[in-house]
């Protein structure tokens, strides 16, 4: 296993309501030093998760959302923060139900994913979610979200839609594709 590299500085060099850059400053095992800077939440930290929720063997639940970063609506899975206190699954059922309008009897946690580790230490849990029913559970978003459906068997089409972007997303709706061929619940 490699050494990491020690952190010879650490701190704040910008702030917002939501994110600080840290810049980090290192020295690698072969003496090398460099500065990083890294995204870095806010507050304690509790982490996030995203639901592939299934309506059925063969589709997954898309919620359609106003997304900052890109300015504009992407489709993408039901997703949000964990609230202090709140396990994994817990956080799970209360972002699908504020998100998508569907509650889950069964929930799975299936891994845990990043988006862009070289800069980011945001990491994002994965659950999936079955046997679902309807139930609304009043959220936080600024106006409602649309809720769409999408074919496992058809992810290929969806990749090459302008309005799907998540790469995360990308790779839970493949993962569980994949789990679910592997358990037999495919529908043929």
């Amino acid at each position: 296993m490699r050494q990491k590299p020690t952190i010879l500085d650490r701190r704040i060099v910008a702030t917002s309501r939501l994110f600080c850059v840290e810049e980090l400053k290192l020295r690698f095992s072969n003496g090398v030093e460099r500065t990083y800077e890294r995204l870095a939440g806010k507050g304690a930290g509790y982490g996030a998760v995203m639901i592939v929720a299934m309506l059925d063997a063969d589709h997954a639940v898309l919620v359609e959302e106003y997304c900052g970063g890109t300015d504009a609506y992407e489709l993408s899975l039901p997703k949000g923060l964990i609230e202090p206190g709140e396990d994994v699954l817990a956080a799970a059922e209360r972002e699908l139900k504020e998100e998508a309008g569907y509650g889950a009897r069964q929930l799975e946690h299936l891994t845990e994913l990043s988006l862009s580790p070289g800069y980011m230490s945001q990491k994002i849990q994965v659950v999936l979610a079955t046997d679902l029913y309807e139930e609304r559970l009043e959220g936080d978003e600024p106006e409602p979200m649309r809720v769409d459906k999408v074919n496992l068997r058809e992810l290929s089409a969806l990749a090459q839609n302008p309005q799907f972007t998540e790469g995360r997303a990308l790779a839970a709706l493949y993962l569980v594709r994949d789990l679910l061929t592997q358990r037999g619940a495919f529908l043929s």
